[in-house]
């Protein structure tokens, strides 16, 4: 598979100064094993990140002359059985753990036990509390900054309501009404975009009405249900639809489809997820904002490499123990770039 667009040159450069026993020719190889916790597998871009996780791993291995075994387990949305795995992990004396939180405020239980067991710990993609990542020096974070994902979001609409407002104003009242889809009530990332989307249109100056919002945990099915509800009491009041990620904003588009709508409302998402940037050069959505599954990946594997062997990764970290990589809004002028040729 050749990809277009890589991670930013920059983050490739600092990763690729960290590494995992950095063996020499001849030298005996040997394992590492890192246990990782997902906190659901179906979920589209929890699932990219998997698939990328492994050809980071392999990458890796080539490169380092070691054999890295990463060992999945899916969680499915449950933290006592994230906990369960996570002990397992630890029991059987995993090098690292890499974790995907179910619940957030659950990691202080989940970093006191690697750190009784003295195994780093390396969450991604679900952020912890600030202050349970303080509690031990071998505990660090891979994602992204949330607020700039719905700034991004905002940004498509505030443009699209400059350029071309009727599309975005159809009744002409000077305001957007709007449906919210929301990812799961614990999850930063759900709270900081919705806040965050509306707040980058308010200080445009744009002023919004608020139809109906609902949680669809990230889930294309749970969002279709709820749009096919708001379809029946709202119908063509709707002018825009803002998804938390891209496979809510797909559901959506499956009820309006499926209910013939015969104007589509404004439709966006986040993630960049195949299946998203596919709607987007559809014409089917107005836009995404590409959160880099890739390059977190990639971070999150050669950080917890680099923990493992006691390196330092002190030159990776944008903020003390966190690790961020930007977001890119995606529009039909460059989705292309952004998509995989096979």
């Amino acid at each position: 598979m050749k990809r277009f667009f890589k991670p930013a040159l920059s983050v490739l450069l600092l990763l690729g100064l960290i590494g995992c026993g950095g063996g020499q020719a001849g030298e005996k190889v040997h394992t590492v094993r890192i246990g990782v916790s997902l906190y659901r597998q179906e979920d589209t871009f929890i699932s990219l990140m998997a698939n990328y996780m492994q050809e980071a791993a392999k990458e890796l291995e080539q490169e380092k002359n070691i054999k890295i075994i990463l060992t999945f387990s899916d969680a499915q949305s449950s933290q006592n059985k994230q906990n369960d795995h996570v002990s397992a992990f630890l029991e059987k004396n995993y090098d690292a753990v890499m974790v995907n939180l179910v619940d957030r405020t659950a990691a202080a239980a989940l970093i006191d036990k690697a750190k009784a067991a003295d195994v780093p710990m390396i969450f991604f993609n679900r952020e912890p509390v600030e202050e349970d990542l303080s509690r031990w020096s071998k505990v660090c974070y891979i994602g992204a900054d949330a607020a700039e994902s719905g700034q991004l979001q905002g940004s498509l609409l505030v443009d699209l309501w400059q350029q071309n407002p009727q599309q975005l104003d159809r009744n002409g009242d000077g305001k957007v009404q709007y449906v919210m889809l929301e990812g799961d009530a614990g999850h930063q990332d759900s709270l900081i975009r919705t806040e965050a989307v509306i707040k980058t249109l308010t200080d445009a100056g744009i002023k919004t009405d608020k139809l109906a919002t609902g949680i669809a945990n990230w889930m294309r099915v749970q969002a279709s249900t709820k749009m096919a509800l708001w379809i029946e009491k709202y119908g063509d009041q709707i002018e825009a639809v803002i998804a938390n990620n891209d496979d809510m904003a797909l559901g959506a588009l499956d009820a309006l489809e499926t209910a013939g709508t015969r104007t589509l409302p404004v439709v966006v998402g986040i993630d960049g997820t195949p299946v998203g940037l596919a709607a987007v050069a559809d014409r089917r959505m107005l836009g995404t904002v590409y959160n880099d599954a890739e390059g977190q990946a990639r971070a999150a594997v050669r950080v917890t490499c680099a923990m493992i062997e006691g390196e330092s990764v002190e030159s990776l970290h944008m903020d003390g123990n966190y690790l961020r990589l930007p977001y890119i809004r995606i529009t039909r002028d460059n989705v292309r770039q952004y998509q995989t040729e096979t």
